[in-house]
């Protein structure tokens, strides 16, 4: 299949040409203002190196970071109306609790707590209060709320209360943006609400960054259907995205796992993705990402939908070096896409990890004498910062003190020059700098089923393979080709705290994307 892949991060925009496993073209793009010309520039290039003509690609598959920047840098966050159906339970932590403060500036605190929610075996605990849920609607209308997040006590195990209270909020405030806990996150409920009002205050951003997408291939002539990658590193539908953006979060550093993976040819490494804006280090099991069993930590906040076991870091190419007496600060606010134009190499007057790396010597971009009035002191001191960082980010990730091989990819991998402690080794493949671009492109289709059964009354046999089909079937409605399905993961976990032998039963399943015809 002739397919492009793209990512749009916040600094670059990378796209791979490929035809089933071969490469046939790559380059690395500025991430423009629009996002819609760094997607051109970056497919066009690639379709004048190879010589294909628009008519003969069959499918798009793009990854972006824009949702993950946006969160990590407070930036294009809406104020968001929090609803948590759960009373008289789940009272005692309220909503936002550990969020740091520079994010509740910019998302607000419309909190509500109100009476409803279920039990851990779908079970009523509560009736909606459907008068407080009213109440709570109108006085969010009245303060000018364009997208609320909505959390249900055990809402993944049954969701018709989310499903009511979206009926009513959207009876009362209108055409608004609303986020449901269940089509979200997974079981726990503060970990899922946070997930939630993480994807709320996105929605305004989603639409934007999707219709960019959709600009610019039509701009290209590229009539071939297209497909966003979600942080499992499947793909979902634009449409879906646009409703779920929280979902692409850890996108970026999937596909470049997938991509170092297919590069190296190594099934089992650390991989550093070092972008301009953020560095997220993750952990290839068997050449797939290893996949988070814990809460997972975005920009300060616990969430726990579904997404690979990565570190996200505010380091990257754009990060900004400030310097405050005798202490330097190395990010996580980064230039981004307008490296080229603010860095001082390339005539701007911002200082950035990437003017260190050429002042240092071990980069060679842009117009060095530039930064030759950096002092020793201060580029020694940027230098082992940036090291530390990534050492520190490593030795977060690891499990074991067996040194592994590190795979640098990402444009921002010219940062590292160093030996960094329990790395075996340091491999930057071929095509390195486009890995998200090529992982992308080789992605599938999944569907993933999570709930809490009772093996005492169901049997065990008979529970996984109704879950394993529900997840086929997830599977097959979001394209994936039936016979090519295949199961990846059972997760089983008794919860020793309910009756009747309850347990948490996870199964994820994955197949190659079915592609019927170019769009009309």
């Amino acid at each position: 299949m002739m397919r492009i892949g793209v990512d749009v991060g916040g600094t670059n925009t990378d796209a791979a040409l490929m035809n089933g496993d071969q490469i046939l073209a790559s380059c690395k793009q500025a991430t423009s203002q629009n996002v819609s010309d760094g997607i051109i520039n970056a497919i066009t290039t690639v379709l004048d190196q190879s010589g294909i003509t628009p008519a003969q690609i069959q499918c798009v598959m793009i990854g972006t970071t824009h949702f993950t920047n946006a969160f990590v840098e407070r930036k294009n966050l809406l104020d968001v109306g929090i609803i948590r159906i759960c009373l008289p339970a789940a009272q005692g932590i309220p909503p936002l609790l550990d969020w740091p403060e520079d994010i509740l500036t910019e998302i607000g605190s419309h909190r509500y707590i109100i009476r409803g929610g279920y039990q851990f075996d779908g079970r009523i605990n509560s009736p909606l209060d459907e008068a407080a849920l009213i109440n709570a609607a109108h006085d969010l209308k009245n303060k000018g709320i364009k997208t609320v997040a909505i959390t249900g006590l055990f809402s993944t195990i049954n969701g018709k209360m989310e499903l009511r209270a979206e009926e009513l909020v959207r009876q009362i405030m209108g055409d608004v943006a609303i986020s449901l806990s269940h089509q979200v996150g997974r079981s726990g409920i503060l970990e899922r609400e946070n997930a939630t009002i993480m994807n709320a205050c996105l929605a305004d951003l989603s639409h934007d960054v999707v219709n960019a997408f959709r600009n610019a291939l039509d701009q290209l002539d590229i009539n071939a259907p297209f497909f966003i990658s979600q942080n499992d590193g499947t793909l979902m539908s634009a449409e879906y995205v646009e409703k779920y953006p929280v979902l692409t979060f850890a996108s970026g550093p999937t596909n470049s796992m997938r991509g170092a993976a297919y590069l190296s040819g190594l099934k089992d490494a650390l991989v550093a993705d070092i972008g301009g804006t953020t560095t997220d280090i993750g952990m290839l099991s068997n050449g797939f990402p290893r996949e988070s069993s814990v809460t997972v930590d975005i920009g300060g906040v616990r969430t726990n939908f579904r997404m690979p076991d990565v570190l996200a870091m505010g380091l990257g190419g754009g990060s900004l070096v400030k310097q405050h007496s005798d202490k330097l600060t190395i990010g996580p606010q980064s230039v981004g896409y307008q490296l080229l134009e603010k860095s001082l190499v390339f005539g701007g007057d911002t200082l950035t990890t990437s003017d260190i790396a050429v002042a240092a010597g071990y980069a060679d971009f842009g117009d060095k004498s530039r930064v030759e009035h950096l002092s020793e002191q201060l580029i020694e001191q940027a230098v082992s910062q940036i090291h530390q960082t990534l050492s520190d980010g490593v030795d977060r990730m690891k499990t074991s003190a067996t040194a592994l091989p590190l795979i640098l990819v990402g444009g921002g991998s010219v940062l590292i020059n160093r030996d960094i402690p329990g790395v075996s080794n340091i491999i930057i493949p071929e095509h390195a700098g486009v890995a998200n671009a090529i992982g992308a492109s080789i992605a599938q289709v999944a569907g993933e089923i999570d709930i809490v059964i009772s093996y005492d009354k169901v049997g065990r046999d008979n529970a996984i393979a109704q879950a394993k089909e529900q997840a086929i079937a997830q599977a097959i409605s979001l394209g994936a080709i039936k016979e090519s399905i295949v199961l990846l993961d059972i997760g089983e976990t008794p919860l020793a705290y309910a009756p009747d032998g309850a347990v948490r039963l996870r199964v994820k399943v994955a197949g190659d994307l079915y592609i019927t015809a170019n769009k009309a």
